[in-house]
């Protein structure tokens, strides 16, 4: 019997290297403001969230409301950049080859972002019809409603779930699911980061490179890929 019927990745940060392009925008588009902030907060406040999210969060830790055009500008030349630098997470397209249970994405990009990326780093034929995004449910994460959508879309269990994401929000969205989650520390956006651990909301597993990703399940490895 399998471990689990169904893979749920996160996609930025996890299936594509993506966040530490955005990241390091965000911190430059930010200091252009007057708000002078690191890839640690960005990685501890934005990951797996959504762009009002950010707006809230800078109002509150910095009293300032960015202006109405700045999320159109800084998500044009996000797309600029990703066009040049995207890349497919190294390691990741061997595990999808040798998965032995289905695999889908969950993300809280918008479905356009989603589109070019995947075409941008060469997955979208793995994931053609295999995608949800946060703007198919009421609540992103870390309410569990887009890892719930999920499993209820590709007909699995919750609890026969693997989720893989990158983010605290997401941990904590896979958790609230019901669902087994690992902490995917791979991405380069993370590389250096000495991140404090969420003190309740711990994932199952930590996985820090998708060549230890058949190590840490053998179950669901194929012996037929």
């Amino acid at each position: 019997m399998r471990p689990f019927d169904l893979v749920i990745f996160d996609c930025d940060g996890v299936l594509i290297d993506s966040e530490v392009i955005s990241a390091r925008m965000l911190v430059a588009e930010l200091k252009g403001h007057g708000i002078d902030v690191d890839l640690a907060y960005i990685a501890r406040h934005f990951l797996g969230r959504s762009y009002p999210v950010v707006l809230t969060q800078i109002r509150a830790d910095f009293g300032i409301g960015l202006p109405m055009g700045f999320e159109a500008d800084y998500r044009a030349r996000l797309l600029s950049a990703f066009d040049r630098d995207l890349r497919a997470m190294a390691g990741v397209e061997a595990v999808l080859d040798r998965l032995a249970v289905p695999a889908c994405l969950a993300t809280s990009s918008s479905p356009e972002r989603l589109a070019f990326s995947l075409r941008k780093t060469g997955l979208g034929s793995r994931f053609a019809g295999r995608a949800v995004t946060a703007s198919e449910v009421a609540r992103g994460k870390p309410a569990p409603d887009l890892f719930l959508h999920a499993a209820a879309r590709f007909g699995a269990a919750p609890a026969r779930c693997l989720v893989v994401e990158d983010s605290f929000a997401g941990i904590r969205a896979g958790l609230a699911a019901g669902m087994t989650v690992w902490h995917f520390t791979g991405g380069s956006h993370l590389a250096g980061l000495d991140l404090v651990p969420d003190p309740v909301d711990r994932p199952h597993a930590t996985l820090a490179s998708y060549a230890d990703f058949f190590n840490l399940c053998p179950g669901l490895r194929s012996e037929t890929a």
